[in-house]
């Protein structure tokens, strides 16, 4: 029976914590998880690959701008220079949607400069690179490889707040995509634009979910805004039975 109650009261719980009126700058995230925090402070060198310069960037230099912070393991790598390169491609969309991009290593800048004049992929490279020799900025973003003196793959997007709003952690091994990261950019503006929401997978030209004027009607009701073939489509599927198949053709 005590059992019971407590599971009763619980569930009371649950339902007032969603029907309350949640304010995102009031909400304290565990330690350790940066999203919905202040993007920490930080003042590191770099090498502006645009300009084949040296320069120093600031956490103030990104105030009041979407920003993406994107940390990798090291230069002279294998898997580093194939994300740089992929980012680095993608820049003509995150500078139509606004967004700076800064990447970081715990690298010296004068290895940053030498491995964008050294690696093939780096040609034409247009980002800048920051230097954190010493962890400090890479301790404050939580992706240090402590004793190996490396960054982990962390990717953080900053809102015009300064506040985080998405974080992606990778270990070593695996590249992120910048495909699906640009899709997260463009529906975290659109939600910061519009007070909307947007549901898995959404693209622009699908449907959102107007929680700032129809929250109530929405309510366990989501199913009457947006079906599934809204979240993933015949396209989708295809994509993935594809994936699925050249993996298993892997023999992993």
């Amino acid at each position: 029976m005590a059992c019971e109650k407590d599971t009763k009261e619980l569930t009371q719980e649950n339902k007032t914590a969603e029907t309350k009126e949640v304010k995102m700058e009031e909400i304290k995230t565990q330690e350790g998880v940066l999203v919905l925090k202040n993007m920490p402070e930080f003042k590191m060198e770099a090498y502006d690959a645009a300009t084949g310069h040296y320069t120093e960037v600031s956490s103030e230099d990104y105030k009041g701008k979407w920003t993406v912070v994107c940390f990798y393991p090291a230069d002279f790598t294998f898997v580093c220079p194939t994300e740089i390169a992929a980012m680095n491609a993608a820049l003509p969309f995150l500078k139509e949607l606004g967004v700076e991009v800064l990447a970081v290593s715990t690298d010296t800048k004068f290895s940053h400069k030498r491995f964008v004049e050294t690696e093939p992929l780096l040609k034409d490279l247009k980002l800048t690179i920051a230097a954190d020799p010493t962890g400090e900025v890479t301790r404050k973003f939580g992706v240090m490889i402590e004793g190996a003196g490396l960054a982990l793959r962390g990717r953080f997007l900053i809102n015009p707040d300064g506040q985080i709003v998405a974080e992606e952690v990778q270990a070593p091994p695996v590249g992120r995509s910048v495909k699906e990261f640009l899709r997260q950019i463009m529906a975290h503006q659109y939600a910061y634009k519009t007070g909307e929401v947007c549901p898995a997978n959404w693209k622009p030209g699908k449907k959102t979910l107007p929680v700032n004027t129809d929250i109530e009607p929405m309510t366990g009701n989501v199913g009457k805004y947006v079906t599934l073939e809204d979240l993933i489509d015949e396209n989708d599927v295809k994509e993935m039975e594809e994936m699925l198949k050249k993996f298993k053709e892997l023999n992993v």
